[in-house]
């Protein structure tokens, strides 16, 4: 590791293009192609929500593409590959539009072919960008760091959404196709451009283990590290409060509050705006004042979440919609401060340990963040469609999933304290087991 060189705010700033190239695509699929099926083919919203949940499925198999990243001594080709499956996948999943309506069954299953694919994409591309940045980033640059390549990946989703929606006003499916070739192929390059040299530069030694390992010895060594285990226990806790809202604040918004479809997106939007708020807040004081540990941005930001959650569940039982907006912002805010002290805490511990198995580690982190966003939104949409029928009232039924996803925050604080260190220590890297 002496003659690593730390990546440098442009090479950091590089690496950020890669990850704004994989949310442009992934809006795509999550947003742009969701509606078609739902209003442009009639189809029912459970099978595109099926398969956005195939794509989170297949992300388990993160560590697989973590442990290939460390064996090969090369993460570069594997941020490359995996953009162009995710652009092939993304690409299908377009083409599959048009099939669908002409002979169901085999446009579906050439959908279900599609999504696996950007699954796979997803899963080779960003485990490896992240392992990437944890092994050449410096200590201090590392808030900053998950704060600019987020920030640029919510951007590119913006963006995207913004430009695909405004073309696809007057929509055919040619031309659909014709935009998100586009769209792919952009980013493709996009993320060739923006990667090239940026490994080779950093001099990263060789990261192959000293000695041939199957993938399942590799995750067994970092599952038997006390630091990883816990890391990956905080990570489905936290991320499975994250996402328990994320399917039913619109419609809590719009049953308790009788807000039209503009409005509560109107409200998605403002929280996305507090999500970047907090993104930055982190960056700035974190890395540019050098104010607070990750442990306890982490520890602010569920605390925080927590708070604003029950605040919005005793808004919605009181009526008080004028606090709801201010509340939700709040709640981004504070999810933002989250995510990406979470997020640079990732890239300190990944580089922990034996091996150096950054990308193993990754995975392993990767693979628990999908299952949680996978099950925390769909727990918290049927625990809401349970609660009101059990309960007769909307407004108490989602104020007690907001209420329970409150728990679930502070539960991750709690055991944020226990498990991150307060401040670096190299010495101690890899054998914390709690602090």
């Amino acid at each position: 590791m002496n003659n690593l060189r730390p990546l440098s705010w442009v090479s950091i700033f590089r690496l950020g293009l890669v990850q704004l190239s994989l949310g442009a695509i992934v809006v795509l699929m999550t947003s742009t192609l969701n509606r078609l099926m739902v209003v442009e083919l009639a189809l029912p919203a459970v099978l595109p929500g099926m398969l956005v949940g195939l794509h989170y499925g297949i992300q388990i198999t993160r560590p697989n593409w973590g442990f290939l990243s460390d064996s090969g001594g090369n993460r570069t080709r594997w941020i490359i590959g995996g953009m162009g499956m995710l652009a092939a996948g993304a690409w299908l999943s377009a083409l599959a539009i048009p099939v669908m309506e002409g002979a169901f069954w085999p446009g579906f299953g050439l959908a279900i072919v599609a999504y696996a694919i950007i699954g796979m994409g997803v899963g080779a591309s960003g485990t490896s960008l992240l392992a990437l940045m944890a092994t050449a980033t410096a200590e201090h640059r590392r808030p900053a760091a998950a704060s600019i390549t987020w920030l640029m990946m919510i951007f590119g989703i913006a963006v995207t959404a913004v430009l695909v929606g405004k073309f696809l006003d007057l929509y055919t499916h040619s031309r659909m196709l014709v935009i998100v070739g586009i769209v792919t192929g952009g980013a493709f390059v996009l993320t060739c451009v923006a990667i090239w040299g940026v490994e080779r530069a950093a001099r990263i030694p060789a990261l192959a283990a000293p000695e041939p390992m199957r993938f399942r010895e590799g995750v067994a060594e970092i599952w038997a590290e006390p630091a990883a285990r816990n890391f990956t226990i905080f990570v489905f806790l936290s991320m499975t409060a994250y996402f328990m809202q994320e399917l039913i604040m619109e419609p809590f918004a719009g049953l308790v509050f009788d807000m039209t479809p503009g409005q509560t997106t109107s409200m998605s939007g403002a929280q996305n705006g507090g999500v970047f708020l907090g993104m930055l807040t982190v960056g700035i004081v974190a890395t540019g004042l050098r104010r607070g540990s990750l442990r306890n941005w982490v520890v602010v930001g569920c605390i925080g979440s927590a708070a604003v959650l029950a605040a919005i569940s005793l808004i919605g039982t009181t009526g008080a919609q004028a606090a709801l907006v201010p509340a939700i912002i709040a709640l981004g805010f504070f999810n933002g401060m989250f995510a990406v002290a979470a997020i640079g805490s990732m890239m300190a511990l990944a580089g922990s340990g034996r091996a150096r198995r950054e990308g193993t580690r990754m995975g392993l982190w990767g693979a628990a963040q999908a299952i949680a966003a996978g099950f925390g939104g769909l727990a918290g949409a049927a625990l809401a469609d349970v609660l009101r029928r059990m309960l007769g009232s909307d407004a108490t039924a989602f104020g007690t999933v907001f209420f329970i996803e409150a728990l679930f925050f502070l539960a991750a604080a709690v055991l944020a304290v226990r498990i991150m260190q307060g401040r670096p220590n190299p010495a101690r890297m890899g054998v914390i087991a709690g602090e």
